[in-house]
Parts: structure tokens; C-alpha cells; sequence
């Protein structure tokens, strides 16, 4: 939910022999944040966290739902760093996907003539969904602690805003909309040369305000109506102020909720990317890999790939098999709280295989290789 609390702490993904360290515009790091300010004020940990936790290549599909044909639809083509936006896309393409946000979650492709298109329009976000996106993007507090309440991203009217700056500020951009246009603005140099000092909120935003504004100079956008499906609830954030939030019906809290600033649940051991080996010299008995997580487990549950172990609050020993794996914190509606991925190398020794299975298993023997 926009009310959900994202980790903005260090993080460093293994990633190709080395390690992805990704920072925050400011170099802060704001601990815990809810979803809707780290959406607002562009915090790129908590961003690269949730694209993990999602996985690659699910984010990579939905964008190509937006219409961002030019990618290569797998997600461990781009890496962790695919949610801040290392993939190339044109201005076009962001500009039609938000497009789609403003139309209540409906897409279709862009057109250059008054003739309406042939191809329908197809849902690529329920109505409430859409709604509580744009309810944060314009939200001047959520987005206050990065870009400030006033900036070249608040408009007299309501309007919902994202900027957006590259690697060593070759280029910037700006992409918004109100309740009647939708509009998208890049700046940079054609050479591909860096800027100096430009990020999207001193480059495009500026150019961004001055054209929606002109757009809207005989009236002024209208704030959207409330879609069926959303719904309004008090909460208590963790610095003990409140504020109304919007969710989906049905994940609204009960009464007034009070957001713990606990440490997220997180996976400590094995950590992402690690490698273990099977040491062929010792007892397989004697080989197991401790699964680990710390913050708050009450309620969460192991799962190995496909395999459930059990709680998570007491940890849990696994008798490691080669191959890739991926291990995940779960809670009780299945959702992944966290989320890592490892690799096991080896194979038993010759004495377990040669070894009698586990006493009392069911079924026939299965045949073993001679000794």
C-alpha cells in the first residue's frame, strides 16, 4: 500500500563480480519512509528494493504492457538499476505511458492525427490503482523532503509530477499531468555530453511548469474524482504525525494505524549472490546452511523456490543441493517480504550416494550406485 514501509539504508546488490551500490540523489539515507514518500521525493534504494522483491523480469513485462517496446523484455538484461531507468526509452514513450496513468490505468498507442484509432484502449491499471499513483505524485508534503513544497513541480492546480535525472547528469527529464493534458519534457545535449549542475528539477520541471501552465491559462485542472475501489483512512506515521492515506478496499487498516519504525524483515544469511560449495570430504549430515532474517519476523515463513520450511522467526538449517536458488521471506498472504537469490556448487561424495535413504521413508528402494 502507499502506507507500506520501504528500507532506505545502504544496499549493495552482487551483480557480474562486482557490487551494485545504488544512492540517492542527495547521498541521504532516510531509513524508514513509506511508500508514498519514497515515490514522491524520487528515493532510488527503496525504487531498486522493490524491483528486487517484485524480480526483474515481472517489472520488465509490465513496462513493455506500458508500451516501452524499444526494451528487452528480461529483466537480468538491464539489472538491479532497470527501476531508475537504465534502459534506453525515447520521450515519446514515457510521455504516452503516463499518459496512461492519467486515463485511469487505460493505454493505447499514440497517434499523430485527429483520425481516432482502430485499436482499442486496453486496462493496464485498475482505476483505484491509478488513482492512488497520481494522489502521490501530486502530493507537494510526500515529495517535500527531496524537492522542497515549492519547486518548479507545483503547479496553481492539481497536477501529478515525476522528474527524472541519468548517470552523470547527461540528461534530464520531467513528465506530468493534469486532469486535461499530459506532457513530457527532456533536456540535454545532443552530443550526449554531461550537464553541469542539472538535474530534472533545475532543467526539465522549470520548462515542464511553464508549458502546462500556459496550457492551462483559461482554467485550471481539476483534482480527479475517487474511483470506486478507493478508499480513505487516518494513519499515525512513525514521527507521530497523521495524515489521511488512500488504499485499495479491502487493504485499508482497521481504525487508526500506527506505523512501527522497525527494521524491515530482511534475509541475512545466505546473502544475495553468495556462492556455497558441497565439500565432498565432509558427512552430508554434517552440512547445512543456516537460514537467517532479522527485523520483524512474526507471521513470515520460509520458502525455498518452491518449497515452504517453516517460520521464519526461528530460523531454519537446510541441506544445501547444487544448483540456483532462490530464497524468500513470505507473509500470510504470500506476499514476498524479501527476497534473495544464491548459488550452490558441488555434488554428495561417493559414500552418500552409496548411503541407505532416510529411515522409515515410504515407498519403494530406490536403486543406489555400487560402492
Amino acid at each position: 500500500t502507499a502506507a507500506s514501509l520501504l528500507d532506505d539504508s545502504p544496499l549493495e546488490v552482487p551483480l557480474d563480480g562486482a557490487v551494485y551500490q545504488p544512492r540517492n540523489y542527495d547521498n541521504r539515507f532516510r531509513g524508514q519512509t513509506t511508500l508514498r514518500a519514497a515515490l514522491a521525493s524520487s528515493l532510488n534504494i527503496p525504487a531498486v528494493r522493490t524491483q528486487r522483491l517484485i524480480g526483474e523480469p515481472r517489472f520488465a513485462s509490465h513496462l513493455g504492457e506500458l508500451g516501452f517496446r524499444s526494451l528487452v523484455m528480461t529483466g537480468d538484461h538491464y539489472g538491479p538499476s532497470l527501476s531508475l531507468g537504465s534502459a534506453n526509452v525515447d520521450l515519446l514513450e514515457l510521455a504516452n505511458a503516463y499518459r496512461s496513468l492519467a486515463r485511469g490505468g487505460l493505454h493505447s498507442p499514440l497517434r499523430f492525427t485527429l483520425t481516432p484509432s482502430a485499436e482499442k484502449a486496453t486496462r493496464v491499471y485498475d482505476p483505484a490503482t491509478a488513482f492512488i499513483i497520481g494522489q502521490i505524485l501530486s502530493d507537494r508534503g510526500a515529495r517535500s523532503a527531496t524537492f522542497g513544497l515549492e519547486s518548479a513541480l507545483a503547479t496553481p492546480f492539481w497536477s501529478a509530477v515525476k522528474t527524472g535525472t541519468s548517470r552523470e547528469m547527461r540528461d534530464n527529464w520531467c513528465i506530468g499531468f493534469s486532469s486535461e493534458f499530459t506532457v513530457a519534457v527532456w533536456v540535454g545535449n545532443y552530443s550526449g555530453e554531461p550537464m553541469h549542475d542539472v538535474s530534472g528539477v533545475t532543467g526539465a520541471a522549470p520548462t515542464w511548469l511553464r508549458i502546462l501552465s500556459l496550457l492551462h491559462r483559461e482554467e485550471p485542472g481539476e483534482a480527479p474524482e475517487k474511483p470506486p475501489g478507493a478508499v480513505s483512512r487516518p494513519i499515525s506515521l512513525p514521527d507521530g504525525r497523521t495524515r489521511t492515506e488512500w488504499f485499495h478496499a479491502g487493504t485499508e487498516p482497521a481504525g487508526t494505524r500506527v506505523l512501527a519504525a522497525s527494521p524491515s524483515p530482511t534475509i541475512l544469511s545466505p546473502s544475495e549472490g553468495s556462492i556455497l560449495a558441497i565439500d565432498p570430504a565432509i558427512p552430508p549430515a554434517n552440512q547445512k546452511v543456516a537460514l537467517i532474517a532479522s527485523g520483524n519476523l512474526v507471521g513470515l515463513r520460509w520458502r525455498l523456490d518452491d518449497l515452504e520450511l517453516g517460520p521464519a522467526e526461528t530460523g531454519a538449517l537446510w541441506k544445501p543441493k547444487a544448483g540456483r536458488h532462490a530464497l524468500s521471506l513470505i507473509n500470510a498472504h504470500d506476499d514476498v517480504v524479501d527476497r534473495v537469490g544464491f548459488i550452490v556448487k558441488g555434488r554428495p561424495s561417493a559414500r552418500d550416494e552409496c548411503a541407505p535413504g532416510v529411515q522409515g521413508s515410504p515407498g519403494p528402494a530406490v536403486p543406489r550406485p555400487a560402492c
